[in-house]
């Protein structure tokens, strides 16, 4: 068992190590020229425009679950008012980021590592590196940008749905404008409340594109090979995700007290 265990760790740390040597080489090749603008544009409407609809689905039963749950907690104290407020700074600060990101490690991550994992066993990636195009940029580079910048975007459209569907499900109960429900909600919101919980979802993005383009890269052994790297992309993506938003709430927390 020990050594079962020593084994385990060493690969784990092995598979730390990969990732950042993944990570420097990816930084490397996004700011270096030239840029593939095509490539770019198009993992930009894969993570975005079709991840949209998705993510305000779930965005959707979040605010409908918080809504109703805190909504029967508030009436018991009286304090039914307070309801709009809470609902609006719980989603913006916390559930609607982290909710896009799970969201994107399943859908995106798992794209990009069937796709980038595919290609890896039909030596496409050799083809590439042939024909002097650095694999590195085209296909890593590329999405990494695209989900970080989708993500901050894919956030606000889930805050959005969550919003509004709470102000729905409160009217059917205690009748309430729009206007006013907004007005309440966001009444208490800061710029610490907002950008930074917003904006930390762009390493959440960066995380998933980077662990899901090593699972891609080191996939071996035909279909079983893609199949287990989807896989491990997904489950790693949303370990390392819930890591980096624990380190981030408290450095937000730290800096943007």
């Amino acid at each position: 068992m020990d050594a079962m265990g020593a084994r385990s760790g060493f690969r784990t740390f092995e598979w730390l190590g990969e990732l950042a040597l993944l990570t420097g080489r990816t930084a490397r090749a996004a700011v270096r020229p030239p840029y593939e603008v095509r490539e770019l544009l198009r993992h930009m409407d894969e993570v975005g425009s079709k991840s949209a609809p998705l993510v305000a689905v779930a965005g959707a039963a979040i605010g409908v679950v918080l809504t109703l749950e805190t909504r029967n907690s508030l009436v018991s104290f009286g304090a039914e008012s307070a309801l709009p407020a809470i609902i609006t700074i719980s989603v913006i600060r916390e559930t609607g980021p982290i909710i896009t990101a799970l969201i994107a490690s399943g859908r995106v991550g798992a794209g990009f590592a069937a796709a980038i994992g595919s290609m890896r066993v039909t030596e496409q990636i050799d083809a590439l590196e042939v024909s002097g195009v650095d694999p590195y940029k085209y296909l890593i580079a590329t999405r990494t940008i695209a989900c970080a910048l989708m993500l901050p975007l894919l956030t606000l459209i889930c805050d959005a749905a969550a919003i509004v569907t709470g102000w729905i499900v409160n009217t059917l109960s205690n009748p309430i404008s729009l206007t006013l429900f907004l007005e309440r909600g966001f009444r208490s919101v800061t710029f610490s409340d907002l950008f930074p919980p917003t904006f930390k979802t762009m390493v959440f993005g960066i995380i998933i594109a980077v662990v899901s383009g090593l699972q891609g890269m080191n996939a071996r052994g035909g279909t079983a090979g893609v199949g287990r790297a989807v896989t491990n992309a997904v489950v790693l993506s949303s370990i390392l995700v819930i890591i980096a938003d624990v380190v981030l709430v408290r450095l937000i927390l730290t800096f943007f007290p």
